[in-house]
C-alpha cells in the first residue's frame, strides 16, 4: 500500500491533453506544456547539469548586529571577518575578496592564531535538506590556500559556538571554545589533534568572550553576564576562581577583555567601566576608570605600540597610552551605528565592527570611512538594473540599497519609513519601484533618491513587483491573495489604477509579464499558477490561450519548464526564488537550506540535476542574473548578506 502511494506520487505525463502533473504536500500540480514540446516529450529522460558553473566573487556585508571581536587585519594586508557561512579575506590596498567556505550554517565567532595565518571560525547547528542535524563545530583553516586543516567539536557544542581563542604562549597549540548551550560549557582542544583537553561548566548566562593569557598557556579568562571568571589548566583539570569587585559598581554584563603587556587583564562593562584585574591577591581590580562609555564598553583593542583603544555603545572611540591615560577620543556617524569590534591596523589606522554590520577604517585623526556595509535586518528585495552594474536590495530595516556590482560598493542608501520587501526596476532604468510590509508601494527617482509615487494596495505586504517588458504597466502581488495592476507612463514617473486580479486563494509569491505585455502568469503560497490579461484583470482559464505564450521574464517556481527544480518530498516551501538567465540558457535559485543551485533553464524532468553553492544560510531569499548573465546575485534572508557569484 505505501509502495503504490509513493509511486501515485511521482509525477506523471498525460500526452492526450498534453500536460504534466506532479504533487506538492499531496496537492496535483498540472501545468501545460507548449504545444509543439508534447510529441518528443519522454517524462524521466535523462538531462544534463549544465556546463557553467557559479563562483563567489563578493560577499556584502558583516555580521556585527550580534557577534563580536571578528575583524582583524592579518599580515598578507586582508581584513579577516565573515558574514553568513562565509569567512571573508578582504585586501584592504586592492579591494579583492577571497573567501572561505567551508561552513554550512551561520558563523557566530572567529579567532585568528598568534602565527596570524590560521583562522578558526566557530557555527550553529544547521539542518539539511532531509532533515539531517548538521552538527555546531569549529573549524580551523589557512587564510593562504583557504584549505581546511581541522574541525574541532562536532556533535559536541550544543546550538552553537559562543566564542573560540587560540592559545598565545606555547606555539599556539590549545583552542577554547565556548557553547551555546543552557549550560555555556568551556572546552579547551589540542586543536592539531582534534581532541578535547578538558572542559567544564562555564556559566548559565551568556558568555561573550574567552581569551588565554599572552605569557601562561594555562590560564583562561571568560566574560559574560554578571561574571568575569579566571581559569587555571592543570592537565586535564580545569579550575574556576571568579573576579572579586569588592568595592566597586559589580556591572551587569562584562561585555570585552583585552590583556596588557604586563599580564593584567583588562575589562570593559555595561556601565561604561574599564576595570584592570591582577592576578596578585586573587585576581582584584587593582584600577578603575569608571563611566568611560555611556550605555557600555563594547570593545577593547591592545595596539602593537602598548597602547590600547576603547569603543562604546555610545559610538564614541577613545584612546588610550600605556599607563592607561586617555589621549583622545572620536566619535562615529551615527548613520555608521556604533561599535561592535575594534582591531589594529597599519600606519596608525585601527579597524571598526558596528552594530550596523559595517566595517568602518578608523584614522589616527579619528577620522572614519566605511570599508564594508550592509542590511541589518531579514532582506528579500532584489533587483537588478538592466543596463547598468547596479543591483537594488531592500529589507526589513526599512533600507533601499543601490550596489555598484563592480567597485562592490554602495551608490546610495535610502531609509524609507516602513519595512521593506520586494523591488523591480523599471525597463527605462531611471526609477524603481519597492514595496513594503505596510501595504504600500512607492517609487524612487535612481538619481536623486526622490520619492516620486506612494500608493497603498490592500492590506498586507507586498510580496513581489514587476513591470511589463515596456514598462507600459506595474502588477503588485500581495500577501492579501490580489494583484493590483497598475498603468505607467512618462518613464515611470505617474501610475493610474487599472484593477486588481482576484482568484488566489492564497498570498501571491511570484509574477512574470509574457513578452507581448498581454498576459501575466502568478504563483501563490497555496502552489497554484493562475494566468491573467492585465489589461482588464480577468483569470485566463482556457490554457490554449497561454500554452505557448512567450515569457519575458520566469521567476514563477510552479511551470512546465521549471517543474523539475523541486527535489523528491519538496513540501512546497522549499524553493524561495527562481530566475531564468536573459539568454535563457540557465535558472538559479534559491532554497529554504542555503543552497543556490544551478540548473539548465529547460529542467522539464523530474529531479533535473543541478550545480548546489553553499554560502547563505537557512533561507536563501531571492536570486537573479545580472543584465549580462556575467553574474548571479543571491540574498540570505536572517543571515542579512548578498553574494556575487561569477557564471564560469
Amino acid at each position: 500500500f505505501l509502495s503504490l502511494c509513493s509511486k501515485a506520487k511521482e509525477p506523471t505525463f498525460n500526452k492526450e491533453d498534453g500536460y504534466v502533473r506532479m504533487y506538492l504536500r499531496g496537492r496535483p500540480i498540472t501545468m501545460f506544456m507548449p504545444q509543439d514540446a508534447v510529441e518528443g516529450y519522454k517524462i524521466g529522460a535523462k538531462l544534463e547539469l549544465p556546463a557553467e558553473k557559479l563562483s563567489l566573487e563578493w560577499a556584502y556585508g558583516y555580521r556585527g548586529k550580534d557577534c563580536r571581536a571578528n575583524v582583524e587585519l592579518l599580515p598578507s594586508g586582508e581584513l579577516v571577518f565573515f558574514v553568513a557561512a562565509v569567512g571573508v579575506l578582504q585586501h584592504v590596498e586592492s579591494g579583492v575578496q577571497r573567501h572561505y567556505l567551508g561552513h554550512d550554517d551561520d558563523i557566530k565567532c572567529m579567532a585568528v592564531h598568534p602565527d596570524k595565518v590560521i583562522v578558526a571560525t566557530g557555527q550553529v547547528v544547521g539542518k539539511s535538506k532531509d532533515g539531517k542535524v548538521l552538527p555546531a563545530h569549529v573549524r580551523v583553516w589557512s587564510s593562504a590556500s583557504l584549505e581546511t586543516l581541522h574541525l574541532i567539536g562536532g556533535g559536541v557544542f550544543d546550538r552553537g559556538v559562543l566564542c573560540i581563542s587560540f592559545s598565545r604562549a606555547g606555539g599556539g597549540g590549545l583552542l577554547c571554545a565556548v557553547d551555546d548551550g543552557n549550560e555555556k560549557m568551556i572546552s579547551v582542544w589540542n586543536w592539531k589533534k582534534e581532541t578535547k583537553v578538558t572542559d567544564s561548566k562555564c556559566s548559565n548566562e551568556v558568555v561573550y568572550s574567552a581569551d588565554f593569557h599572552p605569557k601562561e598557556e594555562n590560564v583562561i579568562v571568560t566574560c559574560g553576564k554578571n561574571n568575569i571568571n579566571f581559569w587555571a589548566l592543570d592537565g586535564r583539570n580545569l579550575s574556576k576562581k571568579q573576579g572579586i569587585f569588592e568595592k566597586h559598581e559589580k556591572p551587569k554584563h562584562v561585555l570585552c577583555l583585552i590583556y596588557l603587556d604586563n599580564g593584567d587583564a583588562v575589562s570593559g562593562d555595561s556601565s561604561g567601566n574599564i576595570y584592570v584585574w591582577g592576578k596578585a591577591g586573587g585576581y582584584r581590580i587593582t584600577r578603575a576608570i569608571t563611566g568611560v562609555h555611556a550605555s557600555g564598553v563594547m570593545a577593547l583593542c591592545e595596539r602593537a605600540d602598548g597602547t590600547f583603544i576603547s569603543g562604546g555603545r555610545d559610538g564614541h572611540v577613545v584612546f588610550w597610552d600605556s599607563k592607561m591615560e586617555k589621549t583622545g577620543e572620536s566619535r562615529i556617524p551615527k548613520d555608521l551605528g556604533t561599535v561592535r569590534s575594534l582591531a589594529d591596523g597599519a600606519d596608525g589606522s585601527f579597524w571598526v565592527g558596528t552594530t550596523e554590520n559595517g566595517i568602518l577604517q578608523g584614522s589616527a585623526h579619528g577620522e572614519f570611512s566605511p570599508v564594508v556595509q550592509g542590511h541589518t535586518d531579514e532582506l528579500w528585495g532584489l533587483a537588478v538594473h538592466q543596463n547598468q552594474d547596479a543591483f537594488l536590495t531592500c529589507a526589513q530595516d526599512k533600507q533601499a540599497i543601490l550596489w555598484n556590482s563592480a567597485t562592490h560598493r554602495p551608490t546610495w542608501i535610502k531609509t524609507l519609513k516602513d519595512p521593506l520587501q520586494s523591488a523591480d526596476f523599471h525597463p527605462s532604468g531611471k526609477v524603481v519601484a519597492i514595496g513594503t510590509q505596510a501595504a504600500s508601494w512607492l517609487v524612487l527617482d535612481l538619481k536623486t533618491q526622490k520619492e516620486l509615487h506612494h500608493e497603498s494596495a490592500g492590506n498586507e505586504q507586498i510580496a513581489v513587483m514587476r513591470y511589463s517588458p515596456d514598462g507600459s504597466h506595474l502588477a503588485v502581488g500581495s500577501n492579501d491573495n490580489f494583484i493590483y495592476v497598475y498603468s505607467v507612463s512618462e518613464e515611470g514617473h505617474k501610475y493610474n489604477a487599472v484593477g486588481k486580479c482576484t482568484g488566489h486563494s492564497s498570498f501571491v509569491t511570484h509574477l512574470d509579464w509574457s513578452t507581448n505585455g498581454e498576459f501575466l502568469m502568478s504563483n501563490s503560497g497555496d502552489y497554484e499558477t493562475l494566468y491573467w490579461t492585465p489589461a482588464n484583470c480577468k483569470q485566463v482559464t482556457a490554457m490554449a490561450t497561454v500554452r505557448d505564450v512567450e515569457w519575458a521574464t520566469m521567476t514563477c517556481v510552479l511551470g512546465f519548464s521549471t517543474f523539475g527544480v523541486w527535489s523528491e518530498g519538496a513540501d512546497g516551501t522549499d524553493i524561495n526564488a527562481l530566475c531564468r538567465s536573459g539568454s535563457g540558457k540557465l535558472c538559479v535559485l534559491g532554497d529554504d537550506f542555503g543552497k543556490v543551485r544551478l540548473f539548465r533553464s529547460s529542467a522539464f524532468q523530474p529531479r533535473s540535476p543541478s550545480h548546489a553553492y553553499g554560502g547563505h544560510c537557512s533561507h536563501v531569499t531571492n536570486v537573479a542574473f545580472s543584465s549580462d548573465d556575467s553574474f548571479v546575485f543571491t540574498t540570505g534572508g536572517k543571515d542579512m548578506g548578498v553574494l556575487q557569484w561569477r557564471v564560469q
